[in-house]
């Protein structure tokens, strides 16, 4: 007789795609590493990327509309549109009784993420942020490291990216796509605050706004459970992406682009250094991907790393961080 873990094993997650884009080719090639899944369908509005997508991809069903991909015979769902229409198409997959892997920021507020959480709950179904720092082999081996090796408790992070080759025409700079440098950038710099020193409680931001409506440069330190946290962002200026986590006995640098992080250096109070290589392969997007697929077949509603409350936390930093600086989006 099969045992449990071999019949999971033979449980193919199939998956359909909303949004064609950047994300989502990103989603389809880390898929060839994970294990028991098959991409099966996707949708988006415009039909010739979404018919370019799937032969690019071998996609056996481009639908034409959202209904469809809502009431194809698949699992789940990975939402990858801009972050405007994220919330009502997680209803909508969610309402149609499909599990739902959302890109970040997986809703504009916490009002919009607050819904969507309830509908996962009534409808049953998994839902989680699509947040893939900490499934990367170097993140999982840098907590290992400093359980073994600890630097005390973490009680300050720093963190943040400028990004100035951005085109004009890049979703990231307009209001009506849910852009602005904090939605597009601050969240992981969100969860990197949260995942290290707990609770979001307050936040105190300068930056600047452009003509558009979105922030272009802002600069919030947040104040936390256990610590706090200076972030940035920004789309007009250019800085690398590192991180860092400090603690009484030592500190951590996680190396540029600390969001896919392959190196970091640990440095001790008593002078000896630890540096850390651990390299991704498949894009990196195969780990979270992995990581949810594995709950489903364990029949989970929620992910023990990426919580609805660590979620629901970074929606209000990103919020608050963002209608301080007097950043709204149409319909708010």
């Amino acid at each position: 007789m099969a045992s449990p873990q071999a019949n999971q094993a033979l449980q193919v997650i199939r998956w359909g795609i909303a949004g064609p884009g950047h994300a989502a080719a990103r989603f389809a090639q880390g898929l060839a590493a994970v294990p028991g899944v098959s991409l099966q369908a996707v949708w988006g509005r415009n039909p010739e990327r979404t018919q370019a997508f799937a032969a690019r991809f071998s996609v056996p069903r481009p639908f034409d509309s959202l209904d469809q991909l809502a009431a194809a015979d698949i699992d789940a769902i990975y939402v990858a549109t801009h972050p405007d229409s994220h919330a009502d198409l997680c209803l909508k997959a969610l309402q149609a009784g499909k599990h739902v892997l959302c890109e970040k920021p997986s809703a504009l507020n916490e009002r919009q993420l607050v819904a969507v959480l309830a509908s996962a709950r009534h409808h049953d179904r998994l839902f989680m942020e699509a947040m893939k720092p900490p499934f990367f082999p170097l993140y999982r081996r840098l907590r290992q490291h400093l359980q073994a090796d600890p630097i005390g408790q973490v009680g300050f992070v720093r963190a943040g990216h400028a990004d100035a080759t951005l085109p004009s025409t890049y979703p990231l700079h307009f209001a009506a796509l849910g852009g602005g440098g904090i939605m597009g950038i601050g969240p992981y710099e969100a969860f990197l605050a949260i995942d290290w020193l707990g609770e979001f409680k307050r936040a105190q931001v300068m930056g600047r706004v452009g003509a558009a409506g979105v922030d272009t440069m802002a600069l919030f330190q947040t104040e936390h459970a256990r610590g706090m946290a200076q972030l940035h962002t920004g789309l007009d200026l250019l800085s690398r992406g590192d991180a860092l986590l400090a603690g009484p006995l030592g500190f951590v640098t996680i190396h540029e682009n600390w969001w896919n992080p392959v190196r970091a250096t640990i440095r001790y109070k008593d002078g000896h250094i630890v540096e850390l290589d651990e390299p991704f392969v498949s894009g990196g997007f195969n780990y979270e991907t992995d990581h949810f697929c594995t709950l489903l077949r364990q029949d989970l509603r929620e992910s023990p790393e990426i919580t609805h409350a660590l979620s629901l936390g970074m929606a209000r930093l990103l919020e608050a961080a963002r209608t301080a600086l007097g950043v709204r989006f149409p319909g708010e």
